[in-house]
């Protein structure tokens, strides 16, 4: 209904919700890791769980609401891209919220299982586009319900391998002065019935900003003539993102960095499980038929970023590069050249 607008004003209307999103994903960020600490479970968990789910809103929005206009390249484009972009996040994090470089910084081996089980879904996903879907049931592909099952069984595994494992890490690099991290003390004066009812009212803002983005991106892709599976894949996966771009910087400067790699790869986990409800949306028969070369070329520029950051959290010493890990710095080189690439396919 917005494409009998004029352009500036579709223009308006995403940045107005983009803000929006902005500004509560900031918010939302300090109150999880408040509330991490209060609860005791642990801020990889929360990042990986809760403040990824919440940071996810937009997303959920967007690709619900496109699905049922029955646009899957727009889905496909924004849920595909959005993991190339979120995990070029951790890079922009590094650069300019975080003393020193990023992935020096965990202890615990949980974060590279994280990044391992999403390289081995997103292989499932890319091997599902390139073979093609079968429907089982009300037009469900086998594909999205396989994917949802084993996010389930990756959520289960990275929570009990996070309270039972017993690797030590050992010959960690010594961190330099003024790197070390500092979280910042609790909040005693807020409740915690208070601060769950924060984090509620943040994440309905999110959400209802997530459904003006999708709304005004679909509109801004007609009247530019760029192309669904572009917008979706930059201008929607970028906008949508936005929490993540907030929460993750926030918890950076608190120097939460574990919270902050588990909200990336927690996020990017999500992404794939929403494909389920995606495709119940989508009435057209499986959605994951739908994809094309560009959503293809996401998702290896998604395995290829996300196997840079395993390496990065193995080798713990090295240098920076433009005030970034090297990791860090070869991950926004992968994300530039693959906008590159999805502008020729457009």
């Amino acid at each position: 209904m917005l494409q009998d607008q004029p352009l500036l004003a579709n223009i308006a209307i995403f940045a107005a919700a983009a803000a929006g999103v902005w500004m509560a994903g900031h918010a939302l960020a300090r109150d999880a890791d408040e509330l991490a600490e209060r609860t005791g479970l642990g801020r990889a968990f929360v990042g990986l769980v809760l403040l990824a789910s919440a940071t996810e809103l937009p997303e959920i929005a967007t690709t619900s609401t496109a699905a049922i206009a029955g646009k899957p390249s727009l889905v496909l484009g924004n849920m595909f891209g959005g993991i190339t972009m979120q995990t070029a996040i951790l890079a922009l994090a590094d650069a300019i919220a975080v003393r020193g470089v990023l992935t020096r910084y965990p202890r615990k081996p949980t974060h590279a299982l994280e990044a391992t089980l999403l390289i081995g879904l997103l292989s499932i996903l890319l091997g599902i586009c390139i073979f093609g879907d079968s429907e089982i049931a009300f037009g469900v592909g086998a594909g999205a319900l396989l994917l949802a099952c084993v996010y389930a069984f990756a959520v289960w595994l990275l929570r009990r391998y996070d309270t039972n494992s017993d690797w030590v890490p050992f010959d960690l690099p010594d961190l330099a002065a003024g790197e070390a991290p500092v979280i910042p003390l609790t909040r005693p004066d807020v409740t915690t019935r208070v601060l769950a009812t924060r984090m509620t009212g943040f994440s309905l803002v999110i959400l209802a900003c997530g459904v003006g983005l999708v709304w005004a991106a679909d509109a801004i892709a007609v009247q530019t003539a760029l192309g669904t599976s572009f917008i979706g894949s930059t201008v929607l996966a970028a906008s949508t993102s936005l929490p993540e771009v907030s929460t993750t910087i926030a918890a950076a400067r608190m120097g939460a960095y574990t919270m902050a790699i588990s909200n990336i790869f927690g996020s990017n986990l999500i992404m794939l499980a929403l494909l389920l409800p995606a495709d119940a949306l989508y009435r057209a028969g499986p959605l994951l038929a739908q994809a094309g070369k560009a959503e293809m070329l996401t998702l290896v520029a998604g395995m290829l970023v996300t196997s840079v950051y395993v390496a990065g959290l193995l080798v713990r010493r090295k240098p920076q590069v433009l005030g970034m890990g090297v990791d860090s710095a070869c991950v926004m080189g992968i994300y530039l050249a693959s906008l590159v690439m999805l502008y020729a396919l457009r």
